[in-house]
């Protein structure tokens, strides 16, 4: 603990922290240090001391799209979600720092009569795990609201403008090359604030209606393969309800695997591997799943 507190607080330091605390799969063993920065300056510093000291070190957000191993995480898990939440807008662009939810950036821009990100309103994700993913939904991704974004690449900061991203479906330069997201600058369009609210509760209906959100999960298990919907597929394949451990796949959406209560990491691994197998032996379909899984084997 003293190495990190030299650059943080003690109560931005947590040793041996179970991480199912800090993910909606409600899944993971500890981690040897979780680290909550407030400032740029303090992410850089720590980055340094982990290069410094040989310590790996992984970015998570609000643990949204996240699946932690049962031995948890050998190193330091920095987490910008409570502490690295700005939100500002000027006219039509708002600039979000990482850690603010798509949900609560999607609702500043509804108060403020702005369009574009209804799609957004019920992702319980955070806008760097957002981007890095190009996050979406009924319809919108992250990429077509995006006009910069701020990086952190050998601990230097590196403005991105969207061509610079390269967004692809559940995909990105920042992803593919692990960088660090700071900040969003996103660019909306002015709008009538009665439409932007019956978009944002038509869409948020539709999600109570169709996903197990009463159930801890990562969201979608599976990328949608092409021309097809994952969740179609192992329907078909007559997987609904499908328990391994306490892993289950959903009956309201079986593109989903939830935790029961009790599941581990190890039971999810194993029924979406099933499910994978499943639906290439009946379809010839490779299903990919979208879930990032980390920790120690």
């Amino acid at each position: 603990m003293d190495i990190f507190e030299k650059v943080l607080n003690k109560e931005q330091i947590f040793i041996n922290e179970p991480m199912k605390k800090h993910t909606t799969f409600k899944i993971g063993g500890n981690a040897d240090f979780l680290l909550l920065p407030n400032t740029v300056e303090e992410i850089k510093n720590i980055i340094k001391i982990c290069q410094d000291n040989n310590i790996n070190y992984y970015i998570v957000g609000n643990g949204s799209n996240l699946l932690v191993s049962d031995k948890g995480f050998r190193g330091a898990i920095i987490k910008l979600f409570k502490n690295f939440n700005k939100i500002q807008i000027e006219n039509n662009i708002i600039k979000a720092q990482s850690g603010a939810t798509l949900s609560a950036i999607a609702k500043k821009a509804y108060d403020n009569s702005l369009q574009g990100l209804e799609f957004a309103s019920g992702i319980p994700g955070t806008i760097g795990g957002g981007v890095c993913m190009n996050a979406g939904a009924y319809g919108g991704e992250l990429k077509d609201v995006i006009k910069e974004v701020t990086i952190l690449k050998d601990n230097e900061i590196i403005t991105l403008n969207n061509k610079d991203c390269e967004f692809e479906y559940r995909n990105s330069k920042i992803l593919k090359e692990k960088l660090l997201v700071l900040e969003v600058t996103i660019q909306l369009e002015n709008g009538i604030k009665e439409n932007i609210l019956a978009k944002m509760k038509e869409n948020n209906k539709s999600r109570n209606e169709k996903q197990p959100v009463e159930y801890p999960s990562a969201g979608s298990t599976f990328k949608r393969p092409p021309n097809n919907f994952a969740g179609k597929l192992i329907m078909e394949a007559g997987l609904a309800g499908k328990t391994i451990g306490g892993a289950c796949i959903s009956k309201k959406h079986c593109g989903f695997i939830i935790n029961n209560g009790n599941a581990t990491c190890n039971d999810v691994l194993t029924l979406a591997d099933f499910a994978c197998k499943q639906v290439k032996e009946k379809f010839n379909i490779n299903l990919e799943k979208e879930i990032r899984v980390i920790g120690e084997s």
